[in-house]
């Protein structure tokens, strides 16, 4: 394991980037977010890193107490990777990060990787404020569900909900992007019909009702 580079500076944003300032960290608890995940899973979401890379940076988030790693029963007996509490605290510090960088997008890069799941932040953020639940948010390019007021355990997954969702959000790429960007609430696009939402839970009726 590489020793831990510093930038030896007596101030808490120097301490932090420490450790998570490196190429790839943040991306890889954003994907930690969807709960633990084998290192397989983990490349498959992170097009672009090398293998050494990737398990170069698990090794330094687990010394560095965001991550652990831990051995699954039979007959799963593979190896997955979930964050610590201390981990989870980043979710915050991804959000701004994300919100900050909107302006960054731009247009769609031919290059330019996407999975579904990757709009979950941005639109958990804008379920703040709303009861805790379970959504199920299905894209054009694919399903995926978050949690709103999970306070432990997973904070999104890939594919349908696992059992039945206090709401289902349905929306086309163009209004998923507007709301991302900052250039639309996800209540005003429920309020102008570009979401479709679905369900009886008190997540749902509130964004019907909002």
């Amino acid at each position: 394991m590489s020793p831990r580079r510093s930038y030896d500076q007596y101030c808490s944003a120097a301490r932090a980037l420490d450790l998570v300032g490196d190429r790839w960290t943040l991306l890889i608890v954003r994907e930690l977010l969807a709960g633990p995940r084998r290192y397989t899973d983990l490349h498959a979401d992170l097009p672009g890193v090398s293998t050494d890379v990737l398990a170069s940076r698990l090794k330094d988030m687990e010394r560095d107490g965001l991550s652990t790693r831990r051995r699954l029963p039979p007959p799963g007996a593979a190896y997955v990777y979930e964050l610590t509490q201390r981990g989870r605290e980043l979710i915050p510090v991804l959000q701004a990060l994300g919100e900050w960088g909107e302006d960054a997008l731009g247009e769609r890069r031919p290059t330019d990787a996407v999975r579904a799941h990757w709009s979950a932040l941005p639109l958990l953020r804008n379920l703040d404020g709303c009861p805790a639940g379970l959504v199920e948010v299905r894209l054009e390019e694919g399903t995926f569900h978050l949690w709103t007021g999970a306070e432990e355990g997973p904070v999104y997954g890939d594919g349908p909900a696992p059992g039945e969702p206090d709401a289902r959000l349905t929306l086309d790429e163009a209004t998923c992007e507007a709301v991302r960007r900052g250039g639309l609430t996800l209540r005003d696009a429920v309020r102008a019909g570009r979401v479709e939402v679905s369900g009886e839970g008190a997540l749902a009726k509130e964004l019907r009702e909002s």
